[in-house]
């Protein structure tokens, strides 16, 4: 091997292993001051640094994935973190988590998105990662539910471009008798589904991981899900990038029972109902219009115990902490039933 690669490896090992030092001790540090431990946030901000100072050849994708797992290995050695998440293993979840917070951790998966809630309030895992919303298919109400429902924290949130695939034992898509996936991906995916295999019968499953894992037991079906699972499941890959749109992204959202303080680069998220009169939804939202506060997002969801009745989830930039945000807030209590705050957390990537 050229001597001076040699060199530079040898100085790469030791940065490396100076640098989880450094890291080791301020999560110490941490510990001790009751400030807590490891953090999502840790591997979000090195991320953000990673893309801003790098200037190639090797590319921010890669080179955050490096970063991610030298963090994510020096917490462990700390104090090694639980993750719940929906699984199984080879779903667009599992991908989100391994992002988040890299490989060296405690990853523990779980059949439903209450059951990741479950978990954390538990006290069985620190964080949760569960999906909460598709850029095509909207909203995944399970996780808006039980946002209203716990009194669990939005702490982190990520954004994962989707890619879908189609994944069999066939070496022709003419052999194709039988589909396998989650509805999401289906619906993702439906013109492609029915320009290039209409006459398929379609068979709705709990994740695109279990899709993929029935579809290896027939040679006649196929799933879509990702390459992951085809990998894991031993299957080929006949089309890939199969979804309708190329701006294709799941938002997810890392769920914990801290709170966040502020960074100056936050979203809030809250879940409230108005009061039944004219005009009540343009009440509660004029405070945000009033203090410049940007709204990025309003969902409703009809209210369980009262028929005709809906919850509004609501995002907006800023921090629950921040002043102007706190006396918005403070006015739309005035114009709600009720207003809950479901985390303060930095903006997402």
């Amino acid at each position: 091997m050229n001597n001076k690669i040699t060199e530079l490896d040898k100085r790469i090992v030791e940065l490396i292993s100076e640098r989880s030092k450094l890291y080791m001790e301020d999560l110490k540090r941490r510990e001790a001051d009751a400030a807590g431990g490891f953090s999502p946030l840790d591997q979000q901000e090195v991320q953000e640094y990673i893309e801003k100072i790098n200037n190639g050849p090797v590319s921010d994708e890669v080179m955050k994935r490096i970063f991610g797992e030298i963090v994510s290995n020096a917490a462990h050695a700390v104090r090694p973190v639980r993750v719940a998440y929906l699984g199984p293993e080879g779903t667009f979840t599992h991908a989100a988590m391994l992002e988040i917070f890299g490989s060296s951790i405690i990853a523990s998966t779980q059949k439903t998105i209450p059951d990741v809630f479950q978990e954390v309030e538990a006290g069985n895992a620190s964080f949760g990662v569960v999906p909460v919303e598709n850029s095509t298919e909207g909203a995944v109400t399970y996780t808006l539910d039980e946002l209203l429902d716990t009194d669990i924290k939005i702490v982190s949130e990520k954004f994962l471009r989707i890619s879908h695939s189609l994944v069999t034992l066939c070496d022709n898509m003419k052999k194709i008798k039988k589909l396998y996936s989650h509805p999401q991906p289906l619906g993702q995916c439906k013109i492609w589904l029915r320009n290039n295999l209409p006459d398929v019968e379609t068979y709705v499953v709990t994740s695109t991981s279990i899709a993929a894992e029935t579809a290896s037991w027939d040679k006649y079906s196929a799933a879509i899900a990702s390459e992951i699972s085809a990998q894991l499941y031993g299957l080929n890959v006949l089309e890939k990038n199969i979804e309708d749109s190329t701006n294709n992204y799941t938002r997810f959202l890392v769920i914990s029972k801290t709170d966040n303080p502020p960074t100056g680069h936050d979203k809030t998220s809250i879940v409230c109902a108005v009061k039944d009169k004219p005009g009540a939804l343009y009440d509660m939202l004029k405070p945000f219009h009033e203090a410049g506060i940007n709204m990025s997002k309003i969902e409703s969801r009809p209210d369980k115990k009262k028929m005709w009745e809906y919850n509004f989830f609501i995002d907006f930039g800023g921090h629950k902490d921040d002043t102007v945000v706190e006396d918005a807030l403070e006015r739309m209590r005035e114009n709600t039933i009720f207003l809950k705050i479901l985390g303060s957390y930095p903006m997402g990537n």
